[in-house]
């Protein structure tokens, strides 16, 4: 019997790890196999996020708003009102629909972490190799790899040739790992595992064979997705805001509603007509559209933000971005590149730099001063003999040009493509006999060839150290110098070199590869950075947002990309990872305000990182790419995982996907936040108002009406306040999510998690326009039910005229309020009336509602409304005209007292 435990299988010997799994070089017998599979169980696993389409859709109704709205639905059912329940229930549906289709599509998308995990493998059972489907693998199978393959479970290796893994989906680790059958210490990290293969990662290059000793989620992969159901969701400012108004709201419907319907009573209501009026009060109080608003507003900046290639799969990602202070960025892929570029040369001749970025073959040399014709003979005959020295070409497609092979022979063939050196045509010239591949150990690549005149040449390049010691050199000081201050700029040397030996060598023998070789040159290259992360990092430094750069690279390149981009200046340093392991959590917060640059940084720091940052409140935006990076992405406040690199994993996790892995994809992300943000708090600046404001005229109405045979005279009904509430305030303020940027959307400080969005501007505008919005409706209604009454009009029509009235002027106030709330500083005579049509498509869709509403036969009996006539309407327009002037007047007055707003 074996047992999936936390065995370190890399510090067994192979005969031991044998012993303990029950196996062999020779594989599992198949009965064996089949009884180890049903007590294991299949190699497969779903990440536990994945979700049915029913969980998603009602996760949607877990909103304080939507609970409120339930409950007046229930009420109003409880009353009879048939009409007033449906139409609430029916915006809750909608509400919840929108929500749903939105996270279905983007979880549909990328729901792909089965994918990591390779269809079928080649497994060794009872010495026979066998195609089998991944699934089958069990604890004891012997696996065959080669290169190509991604691993299905974790291995211990027992051969190898070549070997080398792609492990960055796992530990971060940008370059493949050589592997080897060497134990290790117990304490030796994933990422310096070489004895290991770990299930998801992929195989370059090599051969290998290995033990299976862990499957599904016992695997390191596996454990992964259990380590991202530990960490909490996080709720952003906006969410946290309006939980706390469904909660004042419920508080307050409660408690005056009891109280107005007591109050109501005892001025003599009868008890039914009382507890009507306290129904009509909570249907007011309550912004029954504000949760559709809120999520259609979303999702407008959510289509706005694909167009700008970032992927929102939750909707109130949209929100926090806007509210972002810190942005921990990935520097491979997303500040650069992620394309390895031939820069400088150095021959004994002198330097010579080339132009060009990435895999493009645009580009030429430029010479260094002194004798250019010799430097640029010396530098073509070091790109030539590298290109030689490696197996990297370059392939042509009905897709165009493809690069094929390892990053960095990618970019000396490139080079000769600068320089009009064709691999193809080079290789065509050049006979290879024999070879010795890159391996960790020798740090080095040796090619034997024989050229056109019968002559035999051993090429070499690699570590500019290894390289050293085997060429013919009075002194390495003066090519050491060099060798530093390439380094010095970020990046990667490599040292080329050639012999001439005899024709009666025929392989690559130690003998051959002793010494006696001349050094060609050094190359140095690096992932240079995109063109548009400068503006896009200056951009956020303007808006005060910091940007630190978190990478698993060498603390030398971290520096010179950080320095270039502007993140480190002179006097900064770059911290690695190796000096925060075992720090103390209480270094945590100081570290990560001295520091911007982070290189050689583990996953594990990372979600660290994001923790300290988030005590000292900061929003913190991550960017991550690996299994390992899920549980930063998922605890940061926007989790961001790149969507060409990303694993499957990272993006499930992520709350944002970047379709192009380009940092100023998150810049661009962050403008469309705030811009988000400024248009939600806008829609709430000009919904709350009318809800207060028609509280306000029940809460009068109450109070101080005449009663009228035991019935409280009611300015509005249930009905009309719903049609106030989910028609005209809903069609008035969607328009408002369409409105263009604040001017200075990215120069001024993001705001605190401490500062509250109902400020006391917002506060003082929505009391002055509710006050404003109940003292003009009541007066209007009291002075045309006088008049009706005076001429001696039935008083059940007199009562339709007035309430009739009061709506066309809650609409009319509502339409002058809304272009008010089109920017909170600028005065409305300076803006562009034109700017955003949608505005003047929501006035034209609310008047023309509004003249159904009151000359439409069948929209009288459900409304209880009544015709008006010209001096109804101007009265109307008189009275929202007059309010119009006074909200001219408050933005002044706003703008005097709260002047940081």
């Amino acid at each position: 019997m074996i047992h999936q435990d936390n065995t370190a299988w890399h510090t067994l010997a192979m005969e031991e790890v044998f012993k303990k799994m029950g196996s062999s070089q020779e594989g599992l017998d198949a009965a064996e196999a089949k009884q180890r599979l049903k007590e294991y169980g299949p190699n497969s696993f779903q990440t536990q996020n994945s979700e049915t389409a029913i969980r998603i859709f009602f996760r949607q109704l877990r909103n304080p708003l939507i609970y409120v709205l339930m409950c007046s639905a229930f009420f109003a059912l409880a009353l009879g009102k048939y009409t007033d329940s449906l139409v609430i229930l029916s915006v809750v549906f909608l509400n919840t629909l929108i929500g749903f289709i939105q996270e279905y599509r983007a979880n549909r998308i990328i729901r792909a972490l089965a994918a990591m995990v390779p269809h079928k493998s080649i497994v060794i059972r009872q010495g026979e190799q066998k195609h089998l489907l991944s699934s089958q693998i069990v604890p004891g199978d012997v696996v065959f790899l080669q290169a190509g393959d991604y691993v299905p479970a974790d291995l211990r290796l027992f051969f190898v040739k070549n070997l080398q893994c792609d492990e960055s989906s796992l530990t971060g680790e940008s370059l493949p790992v050589a592997k080897n059958l060497d134990s290790q210490l117990i304490q030796t990290s994933i990422a310096e595992r070489k004895c290991m293969a770990f299930n998801g990662t992929y195989v370059c290059t090599g051969t290998g064979l290995g033990v299976v000793v862990a499957t599904g989620f016992q695997t390191e992969f596996g454990k992964i997705p259990q380590l991202i159901e530990s960490i909490p969701l996080l709720e952003t400012p906006l969410s946290l805001t309006l939980n706390r108004i469904a909660k004042w709201i419920t508080v307050g419907v409660l408690i005056v509603s009891v109280l107005l319907c007591l109050v109501g009573y005892l001025r003599g209501s009868s008890i039914f007509d009382s507890i009507l009026a306290a129904v009509a009060l909570a249907v007011a109080a309550i912004p029954e559209g504000l949760p559709a608003i809120i999520t259609i507003a979303s999702a407008v900046g959510v289509r706005r933000m694909a167009r700008r290639q970032a992927i929102i799969r939750q909707l109130p990602a949209v929100e926090a971005l806007g509210s972002t202070t810190v942005i921990c960025t990935d520097k491979t892929g997303t500040l650069t590149h992620n394309e390895m570029t031939v820069q400088c040369l150095w021959t004994p001749a002198g330097f010579s730099f080339l132009t060009g970025v990435g895999f493009s073959l645009e580009g030429h040399l430029i010479l260094d001063e002194g004798s250019s014709s010799v430097i640029q003979a010396q530098a073509e005959e070091l790109i030539k003999i590298s290109i030689l020295c490696s197996d990297a070409s370059l392939e042509y497609t009905d897709q165009g040009c493809i690069p094929v092979g390892d990053p960095t022979e990618i970019a000396l063939v490139i080079a000769g493509r600068k320089l009009h050196l064709k691999d193809q045509v080079l290789r065509s010239e050049w006979s290879r006999e024999d070879e010795i591949p890159f391996e960790a150990e020798s740090r080095m690549m040796a090619t034997l060839y024989v050229s056109k005149e019968q002559k035999r040449y051993v090429f070499i390049k690699g570590a500019p150290e290894k390289i050293l010691t085997l060429c013919d050199l009075p002194t390495t000081e003066q090519v050491e110098k060099h060798i530093n201050n390439i380094a010095q700029e970020g990046m990667r040397v490599l040292a080329i070199a050639k012999k001439e030996v005899s024709s009666s060598v025929t392989n690559l023998n130690d003998h051959v590869m002793h010494e006696g070789f001349s050094l060609l040159g050094l190359v140095g290259m690096m992932d240079p950075p995109r063109k548009e992360a400068y503006q896009a990092i200056r951009a956020c430094h303007e808006a005060g947002i910091t940007v630190k750069m978190v990478t698993g690279d060498h603390p030398l390149t971290a520096r010179s990309i950080g320095q270039d981009l502007g993140l480190l200046d002179a006097t900064q340093s770059v911290i690695q990872g190796s000096d925060l392991n075992n720090l103390p959590t209480s270094k945590w917060q100081d570290i990560v305000l001295k520091y911007h640059v982070f290189a050689r940084v583990s996953p594990e720091h990372k979600l660290q990182l994001v923790t300290a940052l988030q005590q000292l409140d900061h929003v913190v935006a991550m960017t991550g790419d690996g299994v390992n990076d899920a549980p930063a992405l998922k605890r940061a406040d926007i989790g961001i995982a790149m969507g060409i690199k990303g694993t499957a994993v990272a993006k499930e996790a992520a709350d944002m996907v970047l379709a192009d892995d380009n940092f100023a994809s998150i810049e661009a992300a962050v403008e469309e936040g705030r811009h988000v943000y400024d248009n939600l708090i806008k829609s709430l600046a000009f919904t709350l108002p009318t809800s207060l404001g028609q509280a306000l005229v029940i809460f009068f109405a109450v109070l101080f009406f005449p009663l009228q045979e035991n019935s409280l005279l009611r300015p509005m009904l249930p009905v009309q306040i719903l049609w106030i509430n989910l028609v005209v305030a809903v069609a008035l303020a969607l328009p408002l999510a369409f409105e263009i940027q604040e001017p200075d959307i990215m120069k001024r400080l993001p705001k605190k998690k401490t500062t509250p969005i109902l400020n006391g501007f917002v506060l003082f505008r929505t009391f002055c326009v509710s006050l404003f919005m109940a003292l003009g409706v009541i007066g209007l209604f009291l002075w045309e039910y006088h008049q009706g009454m005076e001429k001696g009009m039935g008083e059940s029509i007199v009562i339709a005229r007035s309430q009739t009235i009061a709506v066309t002027a809650m609409m009319l106030i509502q339409i002058f309020y809304l272009f008010h709330c089109r920017s909170f500083k600028n005065s409305l005579f300076a803006m562009n009336p034109f700017s955003n049509p949608a505005i003047l498509l929501g006035v034209a869709s609310v008047v023309l509602a509004q003249l159904a509403f009151i000359y439409l036969p069948f929209m009288n009996r459900l409304f209880y409304s009544a015709s008006l006539d010209v001096q109804g309407w101007f009265v109307s327009a008189l009275v929202a005209l007059s309010i119009f002037i006074l909200l001219a007047c408050e933005k002044v007055i706003g703008r005097f007292f709260f002047k940081n707003v």
